[in-house]
């Protein structure tokens, strides 16, 4: 079984202030946005051009903040928030919800695309190939901080890795069958698990990135591109939650599913729908006759 390393979750301490790992992470994916979003405006199959990429920035991380911390909030802790409201300023410490970060960027390119004259589906093709490399950098940030750790898995198996952070939660588990775990713990101190961070890099970040961006260098139909990111981000992840740990305080919902799938699958079901949709849409466009 391999050992979660248990990173210093601070990088570079600086007296009363620091630079988090996690802090970090989030702006290598923003840099990584911007480098990619100039290779998209200069391969020549968008509206965008720099200055409104640089516009768009702005808004974009404010919708990524602002989006995924009140949707973790609302969707997996809202007792808890709402008895200690000024935790939810503590951005530094984790705790972002995807799905709330994908409503946040929503509003923010309906409200630029408003600003600026375009169309919804415009702003949303260009970004969506764009987004799942940052989302590996989270992904990165949350195993460097030893959080979002995976379930238990067989101590054997070549990616079994044990979590400090997870200790206590293993003790548990331990103690309620210390048949089946105690020569694991006893050696180790800990169980293992999936290392279910690095999964959503491979198949969230990269795998989806892949595929996204091939798809969207050639021209395509008004919103296909984003269904796309749509559908494969849902399907990617709602595979990824079955070796996730679901969170000790929601567990699994219903039939069994964690939270984190059942806000996938509304994405998946109107992902599919709507790539086929557009496909649709783009041919009868490109054959009036038809």
């Amino acid at each position: 079984m391999i050992i979660h390393p248990n990173f210093d979750p601070v990088l570079i301490h600086l007296g009363p202030l620091s630079i988090r790992w996690y802090a970090l992470s989030y702006i290598v994916g923003f840099c990584l946005f911007i480098w990619l979003g100039r290779k998209r405006i200069k391969s020549g199959h968008t509206v965008f051009t720099n200055e409104l990429l640089d516009d768009f920035i702005t808004v974009g991380v404010l919708g990524v903040i602002l989006g995924g911390r009140l949707g973790y909030v609302l969707f997996y802790q809202p007792e808890y928030y709402l008895s200690n409201p000024l935790e939810i300023l503590k951005v530094w410490q984790g705790g972002m919800s995807f799905h709330g970060g994908f409503l946040g960027v929503l509003v923010a390119m309906y409200l630029f695309a408003r600003k600026h004259k375009l169309k919804f589906w415009q702003v949303a093709d260009f970004v969506a190939p764009l987004v799942p490399l940052g989302l590996a950098c989270g992904r990165m940030g949350n195993f460097i901080n030893g959080e979002l750790w995976g379930r238990l898995t067989n101590p054997d198996a070549f990616w079994a890795m044990g979590f400090q952070n997870a200790r206590s939660e293993d003790g548990k588990v331990y103690w309620s069958d210390p048949q089946q775990w105690s020569a694991v713990w006893e050696k180790y101190n800990m169980l293992p698990r999936h290392p279910s961070q690095l999964y959503e890099v491979a198949l969230e970040g990269i795998a989806l990135f892949v595929i996204v961006w091939l798809f969207s260098k050639k021209p395509r139909p008004v919103g296909q591109v984003s269904m796309l990111f749509l559908a494969g981000y849902g399907v990617f992840r709602f595979i990824v939650e079955f070796a996730r740990e679901p969170d000790g305080y929601l567990g699994l919902l219903f039939m069994n599913l964690s939270m984190g799938q059942l806000l996938s699958l509304p994405m998946i079901i109107i992902g599919v729908a709507g790539f086929i949709y557009a496909g649709k849409k783009g041919k009868l466009k490109a054959n009036p006759a038809n």
